[in-house]
């Protein structure tokens, strides 16, 4: 059974000429500065529980100063042209990784930022919103990157608990292939933006040998069935199960 394959612009209407190169061409940088990894023989285990033999590490984007800038251009113009010039007054970023992101982001759209904490610090104020509460304020949460959306969901909801208005999300890096993520962030009303997907990561290798043949055919494998592909595994092969695992993880 295939779950979201492909998905990501297409769903949202997100699917123009623009967009596709916008993937592409993020999909090339990440390539490029070794933020891909291909590992099907010792599967990864990523936040929610799920194995997966692809591995995205968005945080070395920060190293890189012309791929960071690309990047930050792509993301600014994406929402521009699928939220709105000036349809936004404030940009928050989620801990950690998604601070750096919110801050470039909020910086090329001349916006005041925040970022937003898992949870209150435990100390001092007790802030779990740093910076400045947006109340009242139509806000954009930026992270680097989401697998089935949990994280989005959790500072979504603490942000609105503080007065913010909050109806799009925006990451570099959109798995595309767990259930969940888009169905859940709709249902609370927020719009999940992203500029590509392993799918856009697949078609950017067919051009060049970045990994073995091998290595891309399991991950296909992986992409045509992620539940099943992470149960026989050894990781969690239901939203269900991802869900009580990283509330297992949490406590």
């Amino acid at each position: 059974m295939t779950l979201l394959s492909g998905l990501s612009a297409d769903s949202r209407g997100e699917n123009s000429e623009w967009d596709r190169d916008a993937a592409l061409t993020t999909a090339r940088l990440l390539l490029e500065i070794k933020a891909v990894n291909f590992r099907p023989e010792e599967p990864y285990t990523l936040t929610s529980g799920w194995k997966s033999p692809v591995y995205i590490d968005c945080r070395r984007i920060i190293f890189f100063p012309r791929a960071r800038a690309k990047i930050v251009e792509l993301g600014v113009e994406k929402i521009g042209r699928h939220v709105g010039y000036e349809s936004l007054e404030a940009v928050v970023g989620g801990e950690t990784a998604g601070i750096p992101f919110a801050a470039w982001m909020a910086d090329r759209m001349a916006l005041p930022m925040a970022y937003v904490r898992k949870k209150p610090k435990g100390f001092g104020r007790n802030a779990q919103i740093e910076g400045d509460v947006p109340e009242g304020m139509r806000t954009l949460l930026v992270e680097d990157l989401t697998t089935d959306g949990g994280s989005k969901i959790q500072f979504a909801n603490a942000l609105r608990k503080a007065g913010a208005l909050i109806n799009h999300a925006f990451v570099v890096f959109y798995y595309g292939v767990f259930p969940g993520a888009q169905d859940t962030l709709a249902k609370m009303d927020v719009s999940l933006h992203s500029l590509c997907t392993w799918w856009d990561v697949l078609e950017a290798c067919s051009t060049r040998p970045y990994f073995s043949e091998e290595a891309a055919a399991e991950v296909r494998r992986f992409l045509e069935d992620p539940c099943g592909w992470s149960a026989r595994h050894g990781g969690v092969g239901s939203m269900e199960e991802a869900i009580a695992f990283k509330a297992n993880k949490d406590k």
